[in-house]
């Protein structure tokens, strides 16, 4: 057996379960986790600004690549509470990241030592486990079990918070003989599979609704085929967007309340049977259950039990993997396409397609300020298929949700359920950080630019270019909207005059030079007839100097996106599209 330190271990079985990056701050308490990094190599570390930009640094790289598992490291005390928020963001989206947290010696944790919290206890509700290690012998197998827990079931992350004298204390250990632990996950059968695709097989109207575990479960390509195979439309979630092309004949559209299509909903509220596969029937998709399901009969299938039922008990439940179950769905059903047993849904979807056809939205506007609709359409005119778009929260998340094209799979990485502002930076950091070659445009509001700003600063020192796309309209623009339902505008308004900048005209904070302060390059845009320019220029800088690139946009103080209380009840507060011409870059033109 080979003599070491506790958390020389916990380094070798990391590096053993596939970790080669790491996200954090160093601090007293944790020192001797880096200690063990420099002594052992092969984990590359990323050095954050923030712990909590750490925690969300760690999820992008997660969600960016099948099989990445992001690691966050923080000190004691408010390191450990920082990252309650990345916890709970990733727990709610099912992401896997493992969270490490030092902490004070363990004859001293009770005494209300310097920065000595019980974060266990303070994380457990926000992560699938959190625990603090008391001996250092089960150092090794507690991140074993760490690993095997985030991966198996419904994927979630975990917190390890490790006292000081444990990560010193000397333990004996043979990575050698060490082997990673079996990952579990139910499997639907046959007969679970064949009763699904018989009540598909009765409707005249079915849909699938393709949520964010088919990408946990890397299965977007069997999906396509199990669509192609019976002709039905798909729908996907907004953690599931991307799973099907946006440009493929059976994407119907996205459904909810805000970020959703008009040609989806509609195509919903037409439907007969849905089957939700890998989704969680969340409450911005559904609105009101009894609206929802009116009418419709439901098949559920997700990984974990007690989703089933959760919202809407369906006719139909079936605990499974959503990879495991899709590939059982195209078993059965080549069978009963050859049998020459499924039914003919041509008909069906060539309504859905009338609908995404004449169901758009105008983007095309020639106003300055700019308004929000026409920054979208520029984007999906200058940026590539092969783009991956990183969105958190806000009227700019929602309209680039409405307005925006995905055509992958892991290509539009959204905090779906937390939502905090302040998450867009740092993922999309972790994103690059994952996958160097990838094109990453963020998109954020003013104010959620503001809440992690610094983190770009990260970006500039360790070279992971992307560009970000800051829509301005120096207001809490969500929520002012949300306050028309209160006859106020109040406390929503971040315009002021800057006394340093005179040139904003009273839109408050200078982010190019901030941007440029923190070591990135920035572009401001006024006129919506420039924006092709800024987006090439932008590129160009990504490109010459491998930092981020901020591109901000003057936007129209007020501008209201499309939103309702029920998926039948959506307010259009700006003008639909009547021709071509008023929706140049839409994948179904009206004419």
């Amino acid at each position: 057996m080979t003599v070491m330190r506790a958390i020389e271990a916990a380094v070798l079985v990391m590096r053993r379960e596939g970790v080669d990056t790491a996200f954090g701050i160093p601090g007293a308490a944790i020192n001797p986790l880096y200690a063990a990094f420099k002594k052992l190599g092969g984990v590359d570390h990323v050095l954050a600004r923030h712990v909590e930009g750490a925690s969300h640094m760690a999820e992008g790289y997660t969600r960016a690549i099948a099989g990445n598992i992001g690691v966050c490291i923080g000190t004691s005390g408010p390191a450990g509470t920082d990252m309650i928020t990345g916890l709970y963001s990733a727990s709610a989206d099912s992401i896997p990241i493992l969270c490490i947290t030092g902490q004070a010696p363990r004859a001293r944790m009770h005494k209300e030592d310097f920065q000595a919290v019980d974060i266990a206890s303070i994380a457990a509700p926000v992560a699938k486990w959190a625990t603090t290690v008391m001996e250092p012998g089960q150092v090794p197998y507690v991140f074993q079990k760490a690993f095997q827990l985030m991966r198996s079931g419904r994927p979630g992350p975990v917190l390890i918070d490790l006292p000081f004298d444990v990560q010193m204390a000397e333990i004996e250990f043979d990575i050698d003989a060490y082997e990673p632990l079996p990952v579990v996950k139910p499997q639907a059968s046959r007969k679970q599979i064949e009763k699904a695709l018989a009540m598909l097989n009765a409707s005249e109207r079915p849909l699938i609704v393709a949520g964010g575990g088919i990408i946990n479960a890397d299965a977007s390509d069997a999906l396509v085929e199990f669509a192609e195979l019976t002709g039905i439309p798909v729908i996907p979630t907004l953690m599931g967007w991307g799973t099907i092309p946006d440009d493929h004949p059976q994407m119907a559209g996205m459904v909810g309340l805000q970020t959703s299509h008009r040609y989806g909903n509609a195509t919903m509220l037409e439907s007969d049977l849905v089957l939700g596969i890998g989704n969680r029937w969340a409450n911005r998709h559904t609105g009101t259950v009894s609206v929802y399901s009116e009418g419709r009969t439901f098949i559920h299938v997700d990984i974990e039990p007690t989703q089933i039922g959760r919202v809407l008990t369906p006719d139909l439940g079936i605990v499974s993997d959503a990879g495991a179950a899709l590939a059982m769905f195209i078993e059965v059903a080549r069978e009963w396409h050859t049998a020459g047993k499924l039914k003919d849904r041509s008909q069906w979807l060539a309504s859905c397609q009338e609908r995404k056809r004449t169901l758009q939205r105008k983007t095309h506007y020639e106003n300055i300020p700019v308004k929000p609709q026409r920054v979208y359409e520029e984007m999906n005119q200058y940026f590539g298929k092969d783009t991956c778009y990183i969105s958190t929260i806000g009227l700019s998340q929602i309209a680039g949700a409405q307005f925006l094209h995905v055509y992958k799979p892991r290509h539009w990485i959204n905090c779906g359920q937390a939502g905090p502002l302040g998450w867009t930076i740092p993922a999309a950091l972790g994103v690059v950080k994952a996958d160097p070659s990838r094109q990453v445009v963020a998109l954020s509001g003013d104010y959620d630019f503001q809440f992690m700003i610094e983190e770009l600063a990260v970006g500039a020192q360790f070279k992971l270019p992307y560009i970000h796309v800051v829509v301005n309209n120096s207001y809490l623009g969500l929520i002012r909207q949300a306050q028309r339902n209160f006859d106020i505008d109040y406390c929503v308004q971040l315009a002021f005059d800057n006394i340093n900048a005179p040139e904003l005209e009273g839109y408050g904070v200078n982010h190019v030079a901030v941007a440029e302060g923190l070591g990135c390059k920035a572009i401001r845009v006024l006129d919506p007839a420039h924006l092709q320019a800024a987006f090439a220029e932008a590129t160009s800088l990504m490109q010459q100097y491998r930092v981020p690139v901020v591109v901000e946009i003057i936007l129209e103080r007020v501008t209201n996106i499309a939103m309702g209380t029920e998926i039948n009840a959506i307010n259009e507060f700006e003008s639909l599209a009547e021709s071509r011409a008023d929706a140049p870059t839409a994948l179904s033109l009206l004419d």
